[in-house]
């Protein structure tokens, strides 16, 4: 009986990690591939299935991932793709750039690792190219940069410090996880890879959808009976955008259905053990005299471990970029605690009431937003400019390609954790105190 079970347990994941149901959600939901219409030979001289297994990660050596004009050359020499509809590097974080006429579209950003820009694919169905555009996006630094601050200035300093606790975890963990499994990507043919940015890294389990699944539930964790509202809506908004998110990373191309439902569960299991701990965390963080030097040590251990699990990819920069985020915020609760800053609800207020709405609380919440994004974005801009010269320097590494230079563990390791430790200080502490000074708060 026991077995049986096993065989058929075995059997349902083998059958979600096929490629070709994500090129047959693709192919329902609009997205078309450009492929050639003769089958690319492998190595052996045989040609590929149409629904190949799992590939090999694409590693640094396998490609030209310089910044100059060779590498440029040749990404657009493979891909077949030049003039308007070409990849920009530079461009804003969306997932791929849509020709509204043709609606011909192609990645936007490069393979981070690889410097690869992707092939061109065709979207019929705008409405869930945007959709899931903005869901895959819930996942990206971009989104962390403006949700994380905007909650902690102007809605609930309190759960915004507790909530980037569990996110800093949770991401380590699961980027951890994916280093130490190692499966690749959906092959492509047949999956059509709308994102490329994440392209070489592994991908079980997928942490956008862990992300997507941690945010959205520890705020409904840490706000039901804080704050007044029916808990159907909040679960329901928690599961909606947990759902948009862990959907989106299917019909990117960027994951199996089995290493979504995987991220999904695997962060409710983070979730219930954190739901006991989170507030002795906060504490400690708060009050222990030792607290700093357990933060810096435990941040940093964990990056150390985290590196050594690989060679270098996005996942272990994303990695020590929460958790230096994560130490930094955690200092400046400690700081705050210590100067009396914090910006807490008393314990009277409780339950909290959302106040009614007005011009003059939506203008202050907005001037306090952009002022302080405008200080956190100048800062990692900063931050960054003065880091990764000085690292290189001082390990004897060139500086003319930087990403050829964050390949080395002495060096993107503790830029990630400068600069974001930093960023995570200010958000928690800098930008409040200024807040006061402007007489904002």
């Amino acid at each position: 009986m026991a077995n049986d079970f096993a065989k058929t347990f075995i059997q349902v994941c083998k059958n979600l990690q096929d490629p070709c149901h994500v090129a047959r959600f693709q192919q329902l939901c609009g997205v078309k591939g450009t492929f050639p219409e003769k089958k690319i030979k492998s190595e052996s001289g045989q040609p590929e299935p149409d629904c190949p297994g799992l590939r090999k990660r694409v590693q640094s050596s396998d490609v030209n991932i310089g910044n100059g004009a060779a590498g440029d050359a040749t990404s657009a020499q493979v891909n077949g793709m030049q003039g308007d509809n070409a990849a920009r590097p530079d461009g804003a974080s969306a997932a791929a750039h849509v020709d509204s006429d043709t609606a011909r579209a192609k990645p936007l950003r490069r393979n981070s690792l690889t410097g690869d820009v992707g092939q061109e694919f065709l979207i019929h169905n705008k409405f869930l190219f945007y959709l899931f555009t903005f869901g895959t996006e819930l996942g990206n630094e971009m989104f962390f940069i403006v949700f994380f601050p905007f909650l902690f200035w102007n809605i609930d300093a309190l759960v915004s410090r507790r909530l980037i606790v569990v996110w800093a975890w949770n991401l380590f963990v699961g980027q951890s996880t994916k280093d130490m499994v190692r499966w690749s990507r959906p092959a492509s043919p047949p999956v059509v890879k709308v994102e490329v940015f994440y392209n070489s890294e592994y991908s079980m389990p997928s942490t956008h959808a862990m992300t997507g699944t941690a945010i959205p539930f520890c705020l409904f964790m840490l706000t039901y009976g804080r704050w007044e509202y029916p808990f159907l809506f909040g679960l329901s908004v928690a599961l909606s955008w947990s759902v948009l998110v862990c959907v989106s990373r299917v019909y990117m191309g960027m994951h199996s259905i089995l290493e979504v439902i995987t991220g999904f569960l695997y962060t409710l299991l983070i979730l219930a053990f954190f739901q006991p701990l989170l507030e002795k965390i906060d504490s400690f963080y708060m009050t222990d005299r030792y607290a700093p030097l357990v933060i810096i040590l435990s941040h940093v251990s964990l990056g150390l471990v985290a590196f050594s699990l690989d060679s270098w990819s996005t996942s272990r920069g994303d990695t020590a970029q929460a958790l230096g985020t994560g130490a930094g915020a955690a200092l400046a609760t400690h700081v705050n605690y210590q100067l009396g800053l914090l910006l807490d609800h008393p314990l009277s207020s409780l339950p909290l009431t959302f106040p009614p709405l007005s011009i003059s609380m939506v203008a202050l919440s907005l001037l306090r937003f952009f002022i302080g994004v405008a200080v956190i974005l100048v800062t990692r801009m900063v931050m960054k400019a003065v880091t990764i010269p000085f690292l290189c320097r001082l390990f004897g590494l060139p500086s003319d390609d930087v990403r050829q230079a964050r390949q080395h563990m002495k060096v993107e390791l503790p830029y990630r954790y400068i600069v974001y430790s930093v960023v995570g200080f200010s958000c928690v502490s800098v930008v409040p105190l200024l807040f006061r000074i402007l007489n904002l708060a």
